[in-house]
């Protein structure tokens, strides 16, 4: 494919089955992770990548291409094979997984590297979203976003080239399934994050942090607590989404 496109504009999706279940490794990976066959097929998947940026440096693109790579969500924290194998992922200190609007199952990863454009090693630790690889896309090709229609994502080059500190989205909708979860909101003048919820899934078993019983959280009523007020958390002292505040706890 790059040697067909490196004299013009190209844009390659590759989405990988790895490392969504039912879990797959080839010979040359099975068996030699130390975290079982999802280890398998995550070293497979970070050759494959390996595989592309070669290609890509092989063909003088590397200094013209942007390359972001992402997930459209956390690990299914419920995926555990009948010999209690996690095949599922593992979120690290965030709450929840797939399904679930709880940081777990929302906060990925952005890994973008552009030679020569964005500063290697750079971190932005700001809110973004995969809407926003389209805008972003339509700009760097030099062509116009529709106007027929409100474009939710934002042009990312801004952020990633260091030209504003502040992502564009002051808010974040996170719908389950048509119903609106939880909502993020970080103020222009101020380092919180907030994020308030209006249900949150059953988890079952109760003390678990799934929905292990049904192997994946439901939107609907009986699977879901409504909250009246809603859940609020400051992400930025509480990422971990333990401690809902209060009007004791939070007098404003």
């Amino acid at each position: 494919f790059f040697s067909r496109s490196s004299d013009e504009p190209f844009l390659l999706v590759l989405s990988y089955l790895h490392v969504h279940t039912a879990l797959y490794a080839s010979n040359k990976f099975r068996g030699k992770s130390k975290h079982g066959l999802y280890g398998d097929a995550v070293e497979e998947m970070d050759w494959s990548v390996g595989q592309v940026l070669n290609a890509l440096e092989k063909y003088s693109l590397s200094h013209k291409t942007l390359v972001y790579f992402t997930s459209d969500q956390g690990a299914h924290i419920e995926e555990i094979s009948s010999s209690g194998e996690v095949h599922g992922g593992y979120n690290g200190i965030y709450k929840g997984g797939k399904s679930m609007n709880w940081e777990g199952g929302i906060r990925v990863p952005g890994l973008l590297r552009w030679s020569g454009v964005i500063q290697a090693g750079a971190y932005i630790d700001e809110s973004t979203s995969n809407m926003d690889i389209f805008p972003t896309i339509v700009k760097l090709a030099k062509a116009q976003l529709p106007s027929d229609r409100i474009i939710d994502g934002h042009d990312l080059m801004p952020l990633l080239q260091g030209k504003v500190t502040r992502s564009k989205h002051e808010f974040l909708f996170h719908y389950c399934n048509a119903y609106l979860n939880a909502v993020r909101w970080h103020p222009a003048n101020s380092e919180s994050i907030w994020k308030v919820f209006f249900f949150t899934p059953n988890f079952s078993p109760e003390d678990s942090s799934g929905c292990y019983d049904s192997h994946v959280c439901f939107c609907h009523e009986g699977f879901i607590t409504q909250h009246d007020p809603p859940l609020l958390f400051d992400l930025s002292r509480d990422p971990e989404e333990k401690v809902p505040l209060t009007p004791e706890t939070e007098s404003r």
